[in-house]
C-alpha cells in the first residue's frame, strides 16, 4: 500500500502591516487654544474696563466744564449790570461836556447813547429777577434810584449851556450830586458777592457727586 503523503496546507498568515492598518488619534483642541482664549478674554476685559473709566472721566470733565461756564456766564451778566448802571450815571457829565458846536449832532449822538443804555438796563433788571430774586431786588433798587437821582441831573444838564472852557470840565457835587446812589450799590454787590459764594458752594457739592 503506497504512502500517500497528504501536505498540509500553510496557515493563513495573520501578520498586519503598521502600514496597512494605523489607529488615527481622536481629534482634540488645537495646541495653544485654551492659552489663546484665555489672553483673548483678558485683552478684552482690559478694554472695558478701560472704556468705562475713560467714559467716566470724560463724564467728569463734561460737568466741571459746564458748570465753570455756567458761572462764567452769571459773572459776566452781574458785572455787565453795574457796567450798564455805570455808563448811565456818566450821562449827567457827558451831557454838560457836550460840544457846544455841533448841538444838532450831539443830541443825536447822546440819545442814541442814552437808547442803548436803557436797554441794557432793561435786559439786567429782568435777568436779575430771574437769576436771583434778591439780587433781582438789590438792583431794581439801584436803578429805581439812579433814574431818579441821574434823571433828574440830565434834565438839568439839557438845560444848562455846555462847558466851553476847560476850567468848566471839573464838575463839583454841588452841580451833580449824586451820592445818594452809593447805599444802593453796595447793597448790590453784596447780593451779588453772597449769590456767588452761594454758587461756588454748589458747584463744589455737585462735582462731588
Amino acid at each position: 500500500m503506497s504512502t500517500i503523503a497528504t501536505a498540509k496546507a500553510p496557515a493563513p498568515s495573520l501578520h498586519i502591516s503598521a502600514a496597512t492598518v494605523t489607529a488615527s488619534p481622536a481629534p482634540g483642541p488645537a495646541s495653544g487654544t485654551g492659552d489663546s482664549s484665555g489672553i483673548v478674554t483678558g485683552l478684552l476685559s482690559g478694554a472695558v474696563i478701560a472704556a468705562v473709566i475713560a467714559a467716566g472721566i470724560s463724564l467728569w470733565l463734561a460737568r466741571r466744564r459746564s458748570l465753570e461756564e455756567e458761572r462764567s456766564h452769571v459773572r459776566t451778566n452781574l458785572a455787565e449790570a453795574f457796567q450798564a448802571y455805570s455808563k448811565y450815571k456818566e450821562f449827567p457829565y457827558a451831557i454838560r461836556r457836550r460840544r457846544h458846536d455841533e448841538p444838532a449832532a450831539e443830541r443825536v449822538r447822546l440819545s442814541e447813547a442814552m437808547s442803548g443804555v436803557q436797554a441794557r438796563l432793561s435786559y439786567s433788571l429782568a435777568w436779575t429777577a430771574a437769576e436771583a430774586p434778591i439780587v433781582g431786588q438789590k438792583y431794581a433798587a439801584l436803578v429805581d434810584e439812579l433814574r431818579r437821582v441821574a434823571g433828574r441831573a440830565m434834565h438839568e444838564a439839557w438845560l444848562a449851556p455846555p462847558i466851553t472852557i476847560d476850567a468848566g470840565m471839573n464838575i463839583p457835587s454841588a452841580v451833580v450830586d449824586l451820592s445818594s446812589l452809593k447805599p444802593h450799590e453796595d447793597a448790590y454787590l453784596e447780593a451779588v458777592k453772597s449769590y456767588q459764594r452761594r454758587l461756588t458752594a454748589c458747584a463744589r457739592i455737585r462735582r462731588g457727586r
